[in-house]
């Protein structure tokens, strides 16, 4: 009964989305938040936040968010500098790139603000034991002429990882590239097929259980030093440390301490001030409800909110976090 609710909520949500995403308008405080396809977690996470602020909000300040189903960052940040879409949710690799206008992205997108964090993918470099050294980061270097999966080809998981070993001085020329998802990496590992694989997702991330629970003792994840964060974060201020805590995984009897980047919620810079401070002030005063919609929002925390941004907040996402008692560093403080 309660995934009918749900099921109509989501469907009445998505109607009055396309409605005013055809259209390229919207009444004031009606706004739109582009999410990805309805296959991932942006999509179901930006439902999510919709619904709550439909119930909590528009009651009372006739605030209100639809999401909608799209092609996922790209199409976001297009849409929003179009004026389509007011919110996106966006890979914070990808923020940073559009904030600066580098990488895959056409134009620095000057007119996107920061609202929050929402959750973070944690980077899990896993490879077979017999190439670990050191245990860092550093071990990528012995799987010169050996096979790892950087992820599907064209993905963000290659893109991140790509960049991710670049900025530590790993050179995948030397590598032999395996382009696989998830679960075909944890299959090829456990078939003897390759040798690591890259897996950024939420922890747990199921591929990595699998492989763990299958190989044992056989793997490891490789840690990151402060030294090797710094590098990686060179060009964007975006991954902070991860703590993987030993027992995570099956047979990980010790703890991984990893990087992480986030995903976040974006908005266009000229969504009005009060408006997004109530949206920001919903959102955290109701957790517990964004929880029971989706399990992604559990990583979700106040404390979390500014980790990682790629481009200043939005001040009314500012106002709120200065009244909850964050410093909020220089960088983020928009002009």
């Amino acid at each position: 009964m309660r995934n009918n609710r749900y099921l109509k909520s989501t469907l009445s949500l998505l109607a009055a989305a396309m409605v005013s995403f055809s259209s390229g308008v919207h009444a004031e405080g009606n706004y739109v938040m582009g999410t990805a396809t309805t296959g991932g977690t942006y999509y179901p996470v930006g439902v999510a936040i919709s619904t709550l602020v439909k119930v909590k909000l528009e009651p009372t300040t006739n605030i209100s968010v639809s999401a909608i189903s799209s092609a996922g960052s790209g199409e976001n940040l297009k849409l929003m500098d179009e004026g389509q879409i007011q919110f996106g949710i966006l890979q914070g690799l990808y923020g940073a790139y559009a904030w600066n206008g580098t990488g895959p992205v056409p134009q620095a997108y000057k007119n996107l603000r920061s609202v929050s964090m929402l959750w973070q993918n944690v980077e899990h470099f896993v490879v077979r034991n017999n190439v670990v050294e050191t245990g860092t980061i550093s071990d990528m270097t012995n799987l010169y002429d050996e096979s790892f999966s950087i992820g599907a080809r064209n993905s963000g998981t290659e893109g991140s990882g790509r960049f991710i070993l670049g900025k530590v001085g790993i050179d995948l020329e030397q590598v032999d590239i395996a382009y696989l998802g998830y679960g075909p990496s944890a299959d090829a590992m456990q078939n003897g097929n390759i040798d690591g694989m890259n897996i950024p997702a939420g922890v747990p991330a199921s591929a990595v259980t699998r492989a763990y629970a299958n190989l044992g003792g056989e793997i490891t994840t490789l840690d990151f030093t402060e030294a090797q964060l710094a590098e990686v974060n060179s060009d964007f201020e975006l991954w902070t440390p991860y703590l993987i805590p030993a027992g995570t995984y099956p047979n990980q009897d010790k703890d991984i301490n990893t990087i992480a980047q986030p995903n976040i919620m974006a908005a266009r810079a000229d969504v009005p001030e009060e408006d997004v401070y109530q949206i920001t002030k919903t959102i955290y005063a109701n957790l517990a409800f964004l929880n029971n919609i989706h399990p992604a929002t559990k990583a979700m925390a106040l404390e979390k909110a500014i980790a990682g941004l790629p481009m200043p907040l939005h001040p009314g996402a500012a106002r709120f976090y200065r009244e909850q008692g964050i410093e909020i560093p220089e960088r983020l403080i928009a002009e």
